[in-house]
């Protein structure tokens, strides 16, 4: 059943109501298929708003014990034998599930394939002891759908598209994945045109947060945020190209990580505009901890051991080295994070070189929400205390034009493409796609001329945003160049529905094309009083917005205040250099480490 492929298509006649309501079918029978069968939860009426306290009425104790456990606890249990492949997928094939019924994440679980996976890898170990596939041997991965995975639809969130693309093999970042023993069980939703900060489509409805359910897990791989943070799953793979891997990362209050466009292979994927280089998108993972983001990305550009990867030749099924295999990614392996800081401050000149942390409070265009606003003054004054970390702030330049530059990219046909796949069904317009294909002032149907004009625009901004970070290093006290800026992860946190629409704490770096890590502020949530938040608010009336975004956003705030986001998780965001990737992790170690903030969730 879970292999089914669409017969009810648009293309054969069926209107996009029905296509839908057959792929909520699918989506429930492959949720059938996982044993034992999950016993009731609670209906809508009953259901708390935080949910995240139900696995452990629904769960057995070892499912529970094993979901709880993160990546790096996960991988050496199953390598030694100690946790067989088997019992782990079942574990988490139980618990997406549940995951499922709770924030409507999934749009398929993989059962069969995923548990003849793991009986494969558990028969390998039987036969090898001591000599695991490889250091993600049998660790559950899930997928966001638009990632193609070999037999199955790729629909990239449209109606129109279901059955249209079958994938002929795995996207090409999912092979040294697999090389190196993952088992993938499970995909997630994602929204209609993959351009929301929210996860809503036509196919699925809206995916909702596993802390409060009347906000949004973000987007665009929000199914992906919803199940890591409700530990359906502890390591997945998301998208980015303004926000998508972020923001549901920050929404859920789990890791997440955007890098350097060029690292990370993207063939095989199904987006729209793919052929387009206007604004490159990348992949890059969502994990319960630092470290499940690290391992990620080492294994997806070293491969299965010492970074030669695959065949002796270094190309093999994919393991490893993946710009022998998509050539215009950047020709660097992953580099060890260690070596950046080592011992965290170093010597220069004969005095320390601190970790130098550059403070964005706000972007000069939307000032953030109360409990984001407290949670930076909280983690710089521990920053500040520090004897390993130089603090200094960061006076923002003109991010209100880097989304006008953004926004006119984006969609350089003038949104054609996107109405064409939404015109193959009939299907209408979500709010969201409403908000960025036909309410944005910046959408036009480029010229040859006025692409190439935007696109040096964008040139331009990059070379005096990188001024600006060179200028950094003079006259500051200790001296040397900022290694990251610290600054928040959107606007707020969790928005309520359909109301994410202001994407410039994130596209910002999507623009400039530097890494961006996004961590919880430990088990920090938004209390629901309104009273902890004082001193961190608007003025009564408003009256000094920063924009009109900014005017949209403190009203969302003064409506709702802190009970309409209780129970939200607060994050923040480190971004760094175009391809000091592994430098951020190092970075992100250090500011965890001083802030006194746990690697893990």
């Amino acid at each position: 059943m879970s292999e089914e492929l669409p017969i009810v298509t648009t293309a054969n006649g069926a209107s996009w109501q029905e296509v839908a309501a057959d792929r909520q079918r699918h989506r429930d029978a492959t949720i059938a298929e996982v044993q034992p069968p999950l016993p009731a939860v609670p209906d809508k009426e009953t259901i708390p708003s935080n949910t995240t306290g139900i696995p452990s009425s629904i769960l057995t104790a070892e499912e529970l014990a094993i979901t709880s456990a993160n990546v790096e606890d996960l991988a050496p249990r199953l390598a030694s034998g100690e946790l067989s492949a088997t019992t782990v997928t079942r574990a988490f094939l139980r618990r997406a599930a549940l995951a499922q019924r709770l924030t409507n994440c999934v749009t398929e679980l993989l059962p069969g394939r995923a548990l003849a996976r793991a009986a494969a890898l558990d028969a390998h170990l039987a036969a090898h002891p001591g000599q695991p596939v490889g250091p993600l041997h049998g660790v559950p991965i899930s997928v966001k759908e638009h990632l193609g995975m070999a037999g199955l639809d790729l629909n990239g969130g449209f109606v129109g598209w279901v059955g249209r693309h079958v994938a002929k093999e795995d996207a090409l970042l999912l092979r040294p994945l697999w090389d190196a023993g993952a088992v993938f069980y499970a995909r997630t939703t994602e929204p209609q045109t993959l351009m929301h900060l929210e996860t809503s489509s036509n196919l699925y409805g809206e995916t909702v947060n596993p802390y409060n359910t009347s906000l949004t897990a973000g987007g665009s791989s929000g199914g992906e945020g919803a199940l890591v943070g409700l530990r359906g799953s502890v390591l997945g793979i998301g998208s980015d190209i303004g926000g998508s891997i972020r923001s549901p990362a920050a929404n859920c209050g789990v890791f997440g990580f955007k890098p350097t466009t060029g690292r990370l292979p993207i063939t095989g994927w199904a987006p729209l505009l793919c052929a387009a280089e206007h604004i490159l998108p990348t992949n890059g993972p969502l994990s319960t901890s630092l470290k499940g983001l690290e391992l990620f990305m080492r294994v997806s550009l070293n491969g299965n051991g010492n970074g030669n990867g695959g065949d002796s030749d270094g190309v093999g099924a994919g393991g490893g080295k993946p710009w022998l295999r998509e050539p215009n990614l950047a020709a660097i392996p992953w580099r060890d994070p260690a070596s950046y800081f080592a011992e965290d401050v170093k010597k220069e000149g004969g005095r320390k070189r601190k970790l130098k942390v550059a403070v964005m409070w706000d972007d000069g265009v939307v000032k953030p929400h109360p409990p984001i606003a407290k949670a930076m003054k909280e983690v710089v004054e521990k920053l500040k205390a520090s004897e390993n970390v130089e603090v200094v702030d960061w006076k923002p330049w003109r991010h209100d034009r880097a989304w006008e530059i953004i926004a006119s990219l984006y969609f350089p046909d003038g949104g054609e493409e996107n109405f064409t796949a939404m015109g193959l069904s009939g299907e209408p317009l979500r709010p969201l796609s409403k908000w960025i294909l036909t309410d944005n002032p910046h959408m036009r149907e480029h010229t040859i001329r006025s692409l190439w004009d935007t696109i040096l625009a964008r040139q331009d901004y990059r070379a005096r945003y990188a001024a600006l970070w060179n200028a950094t290093a003079d006259g500051e006290e200790g001296g040397g160049m900022v290694d990251v800026i610290l600054c928040p992860a959107g606007p707020g946190v969790a928005p309520k529905l359909d109301t994410a629409r202001y994407w410039g704490y994130t596209s910002q770096w999507n623009l400039l094309d530097y890494p961006a890590l996004v961590f919880p502020v430990g088990d920090c949530r938004v209390s629901g009083e309104e009273g902890e938040y004082e001193g961190y608010g608007y003025p009564e009336e408003c009256l000094d917005s920063l924009s009109q975004s900014d005017a949209y956003n403190s009203a969302l705030w003064k409506v709702h205040g802190a009970e309409g986001y209780k129970d939200a998780p607060v994050s923040l965001q480190l971004v760094a250099r175009r391809f000091d990737d592994e430098k951020l992790f190092k970075a992100a170690e250090i500011v965890l480490q001083e802030a006194g903030l746990p690697t893990t969730c």
